[in-house]
């Protein structure tokens, strides 16, 4: 097991470590100034030393961005099954869905401001726009391409349309829905952090801001490092889940290892 994760995850953390000195050593040998570029260390001492502050942001933040996914993954899941049992219906919402995601966020943001306020409710609204595609999309494809050779089987026995879809499609769609749902991980952070840079109480999207209208450049790097972490735990705990959730897929890849 060791070895396995050192060899999954040695070279990105070399390659890692290795950027971060790297940087330490550019900022002081004085190729650029430290307030413009602070030091790795420095925004560590930083988050540390302000973190009284920044947890309360942090977890304003990371509620928009849980509430956000949840949402997400209820409609993009209930989407996903109505694309798979109407094909009238994946041929009518499935083009306005693709093309709704043309749309960008950044302009229907402040009008989520303007309709809604700076409340809690626009940055969930945001998060579940940055997070509903892939899952639903990955979870329509995962029903889409079920083994037709069970549906047979599951036909031949008589078996209604639901109790195909409840036996084999959704069971074999669950690692393409987590697929989905490790994307919309990444993802939600990002966009709680976005919906907080059109207008917020709190949050860390807000306090980058305030701290880079206070010239504090190394407040908004200590709060990148906390979104980057936040995101990394996200995508972690979502494939924790999935592996407790389907155990037998991970077995199985394993064996073809």
């Amino acid at each position: 097991m060791k070895l396995r994760w050192l060899a999954g995850y040695g070279p990105a953390f070399v390659l890692g470590v290795t950027i971060l000195a790297f940087w330490e050593l550019y900022v002081r040998s004085g190729q650029i100034s430290a307030e413009v570029l602070p030091t790795p260390t420095a925004i560590v001492q930083a988050l540390i030393d302000h973190w009284d502050v920044i947890s309360v942001h942090t977890l304003q933040t990371l509620l928009e961005t849980v509430l956000g996914m949840a949402a997400a993954t209820v409609f993009g899941l209930l989407l996903a099954i109505t694309l798979e049992i109407s094909r009238w219906s994946r041929r009518a919402i499935y083009p306005v869905l693709v093309i709704s995601q043309t749309i960008p966020i950044i302009a229907l943001a402040p009008l989520l401001l303007l309709w809604f306020g700076i409340d809690l409710g626009p940055k969930v609204f945001v998060v579940a726009l940055y997070c509903f595609f892939p899952i639903a999309v990955a979870c329509a494809d995962g029903l889409a391409d079920a083994e037709p050779e069970l549906i047979n089987l599951l036909r031949s026995m008589r078996a209604s349309r639901w109790q195909i879809l409840w036996l084999v499609r959704l069971p074999g769609a669950m690692p393409s829905f987590f697929s989905g749902l490790r994307i919309a991980a990444t993802y939600g952070v990002t966009g709680a952090i976005f919906g907080e840079y059109v207008g917020a109480y709190q949050g860390l999207g807000i306090y980058m801001q305030l701290s880079f209208n206070s010239h504090a450049i190394v407040l908004v790097f200590a709060a990148i490092l906390v979104t980057a972490v936040l995101s990394l735990l996200l995508f972690g705990l979502v494939s924790l889940i999935e592996r407790i959730a389907l155990p037998w897929y991970h077995g199985s890849a394993i064996h073809r290892l």
